[in-house]
């Protein structure tokens, strides 16, 4: 005898982040596309739009990762906008008062990403729950729209 049993019964639990090795082969290869594109399109001497790019990358990588992989992910970023971004390319530079801001806007946004995801799913596993709202598969039939 076949006994059917719904599938989503249970508290689904709140979604567990990717791996921080894999967040930074993300951020590494991301990166470096990232501003191959950008030296191809708009040319080498504009950090600004580079910083601002991989701004973009490491929050949306934030999304996925844990806290502990934000650190690294800002210093990867950080190593192809210092590398490739600005002339001349392929030369490692430390410039004091310019590098310190880049890596900490760098690793702002993959926090401000990674603190997104968690609150977002924070308040997605409240809904689920939290006491006294109905789940939609337990309805009672008591609403206004069931007949």
């Amino acid at each position: 005898m076949i006994e059917w049993k719904p599938l989503g019964t249970g508290a689904t639990p709140v979604p567990q982040p990717v791996a921080t090795p894999l967040v930074w082969a993300g951020a590494g290869g991301g990166a470096l596309v990232l501003v191959a594109l950008l030296n191809t399109a708009v040319g080498p001497d504009r950090p600004g739009l580079a910083l601002l790019g991989l701004s973009l990358l490491a929050a949306l990588l934030g999304l996925c990762a844990r806290f502990t992989a934000a650190p690294g992910t800002a210093l990867l970023c950080w190593l192809f906008l210092n590398g490739f971004a600005i002339p001349p390319a392929g030369v490692l530079t430390w410039a004091g008062h310019r590098d310190t801001t880049w890596l900490a806007c760098l690793l702002t946004a993959a926090l401000i990403g990674t603190a997104l995801a968690r609150l977002v799913h924070a308040r997605a596993a409240y809904r689920r729950l939290a006491p006294g709202r109905a789940r939609p598969d337990t309805a009672t039939g008591d609403g206004p729209y069931d007949s």
